[in-house]
């Protein structure tokens, strides 16, 4: 063996690499490789984890889900000949089927806010829409926003339609 090359070898043997005069000192491949697999699985636990707000997207489709339960609800009493009785709470951010008993939950991050009929039909409404047989309703108004964008989900108490509209944002 060479007496020049001896240390260089003996110093390989040692650390696993060669400290070579240049600084040519740097990660492998491998160590690079094992570093993004690390974070790779880093983000795919703490990414979920991160709570996001409800888009406009989503926050539209919680009001025509909420819209169609009501229709449901109105054909209901209409096909059954009888009152059907929509439970409207914003305290758990429920709305309520009567017919189907089918819930909607509306996410915390959305303003849920009810405006609704004090009494119907000589009697107290409490949080409730109710449809009668002949399509007419209590009537009342759901309100569902976010910062930037609302929509209200209206009961006409002649008709019993219900429709969205646009609501002021927050």
């Amino acid at each position: 063996m060479d007496r020049k090359a001896e240390p260089a070898q003996r110093l390989m043997l040692q650390t696993g690499r060669v400290d070579g005069p240049r600084g040519e000192d740097g990660f492998t491949l491998l160590e690079i490789v094992c570093v993004i697999a690390m974070l790779a699985i880093l983000a795919a636990i703490v990414l979920p984890a991160i709570p996001r707000g409800t888009s406009t997207t989503k926050l539209q489709s919680y009001a025509t889900e909420t819209a169609a339960l009501l229709k449901a609800d109105r054909n209901a009493a209409v096909r059954r000949r009888t009152d059907v009785t929509a439970t409207v709470d914003p305290a758990s951010r429920t709305v309520r089927s009567g017919s189907s008993g089918r819930s909607i939950v509306i996410p915390a991050d959305v303003t849920f806010d009810a405006k609704l009929a004090a009494r119907c039909n000589d009697r107290l409404a409490g949080p409730t829409i109710r449809f009668f047989a002949s399509g007419m309703s209590c009537g009342g108004a759901i309100k569902l926003a976010r910062p930037g964008v609302g929509f209200e989900i209206r009961v006409n108490w002649l008709t019993g339609g219900v429709e969205i509209v646009p609501a002021t944002p927050l």
